[in-house]
């Protein structure tokens, strides 16, 4: 496995230990930029079909229980996506992994719209699931690139910028299908061709990612002396760490929400207040938009609260944003007018979204030897809590409201539990057995 902190020591270009984003003019911050773009291009194939649901429930015929298992399968197959992509990295090096992700998962997005019945579609949809790991490679990549001091930061933009696919989707995509069928294509016919946008968008992101990035700043996997490096093997023992199981809980109630509400939110709005696709689209774009910031915040403020109080601060911040989140998602499925929907979807959207770059200010310093295991872990937490609540939205003696409900009592529970949860770090003594290096690293 790859030891990234044998090139953090090496007499070559370094790891930045600043994060100048406005800078192209090296090897870091052309990865940085590239990688993020990467995610954001994979949310557009990812989730480009959610906000065209509404036509696509009528043009297939779909039953609520029928939407509920396509929003299953979607966040599903990501989840077993991401452990391999994980190991893929360490293996093959994350710009490599990144193009043939980009270019294999192109495919089901440019040819989803052939399909014409419910399982057919159903297929397509987990099988576009699978860019979702696109995210491993760039929490990965960005690792590789930055120094300890700043890698928390680099990351949560990361996220957050790629994240930020999901809203932009939403407010895209149907503009591309209102577009398509102005040229005189029918609703039936405009869904399917507008999903060959993001096919396309992928294609050219893996060029770009073949053009600009490197594996490493010394250089890629195969261009640099790894014949050194300590081969890591996965210690299973930190299973036994109820930390992880807190953060991977924390993950599923924030990450998890996130890409539930990306799939169900223009359905929402279209059913619930009676807004046209293209309207229900733009507000639930503004969701995911607060991903420009939001998520980075999060990251930022939990390295200034750690700064000052440790680990212990940490773990009381991201129990607060968590249940500000619950009790945000309370207001949001009582809300009785659009306006007040609105206000309140804004106000979870922020503790969400800072929740998500909270918990993984956390996830580094669990087990140092070990961040990789550790951040998999969490990260598969993330979509698990994404397919548990699809089901509370597949059953059809539960309506959208009541399941927002619901998932905002769990959240709260969640705050609670994390908020006892000792996220002490452990002396360096305590995990000098582990194995070095990392295995992944994954939302």
């Amino acid at each position: 496995m790859f030891n990234q902190d044998i090139f953090f020591n090496m007499n070559t270009q370094q790891p930045l230990n600043k994060l100048p984003l406005f800078s192209l003019s090296s090897v870091q911050m052309r990865t940085f930029h590239t990688t993020w773009l990467m995610f954001f291009v994979c949310f557009f194939g990812w989730f480009g079909l959610a906000p065209l649901m509404p036509t696509i429930r009528e043009d297939l015929g779909l039953t609520k229980s029928q939407v509920g298992n396509i929003i299953i399968a979607s966040v599903s197959s990501t989840i077993i996506a991401r452990l391999i992509i994980g190991k893929l990295c360490d293996t093959w090096g994350p710009r490599k992994t990144a193009i043939r992700l980009l270019i294999a998962g192109s495919l089901p997005v440019f040819l989803v719209g052939l399909a014409h019945d419910y399982t057919t579609f159903l297929l397509f949809r987990l099988a576009i699931g699978v860019i979702g790991a696109s995210f491993v490679i760039t929490q990965f990549h960005t690792s590789m690139m930055f120094a300890a001091n700043i890698k928390g930061t680099a990351n949560a933009v990361t996220g957050g910028w790629g994240n930020l696919g999901g809203g932009v989707t939403n407010m895209v995509m149907p503009l591309i299908f209102a577009a398509i069928v102005g040229f005189g294509y029918t609703k039936q016919e405009a869904w399917r061709f507008a999903m060959i946008v993001p096919g396309v968008m992928m294609l050219i992101v893996a060029w770009m990612y073949h053009r600009f990035t490197k594996d490493t700043p010394a250089g890629n996997f195969d261009e640099i002396d790894r014949s050194n490096n300590v081969k890591a093997k996965t210690d299973w023992t930190i299973l036994g760490d109820w930390r992880i199981w807190a953060l991977t809980l924390a993950y599923g109630m924030c990450f998890g929400m996130e890409i539930t509400f990306d799939n169900v939110a223009s359905l929402h709005f279209v059913d619930t207040f009676h807004l046209s696709q293209s309207s229900a689209g733009f507000w639930a774009g503004i969701f995911g938009a607060m991903n420009i910031f939001a998520r980075a915040l999060g990251g930022i403020v939990s390295d200034k609260v750690g700064a000052k109080t440790g680990m212990k601060g940490k773990g009381i911040l991201l129990a607060i944003v968590l249940l500000l989140e619950g009790i945000g998602l309370l207001l949001f499925a009582q809300a009785g007018s659009l306006a007040l929907a609105i206000i309140s979807m804004l106000s979870f959207a922020l503790f969400l979204k800072m929740a998500n770059g909270a918990t993984y200010g956390i996830v580094p310093f669990i087990n140092e030897k070990n961040v990789g295991l550790v951040s998999g872990i969490v990260g598969a937490g993330g979509n698990l809590g994404g397919m548990l609540f699809g089901f509370l939205f597949k059953s059809e003696s539960i309506t959208y409201v009541e399941a927002f409900t619901y998932i905002g009592y769990i959240v709260i529970a969640v705050s609670f539990i994390v908020m006892i949860t000792k996220f002490i770090k452990k002396p360096a003594a305590e995990t000098a057995a582990s194995t070095a290096g990392n295995v992944a690293f994954a939302e």
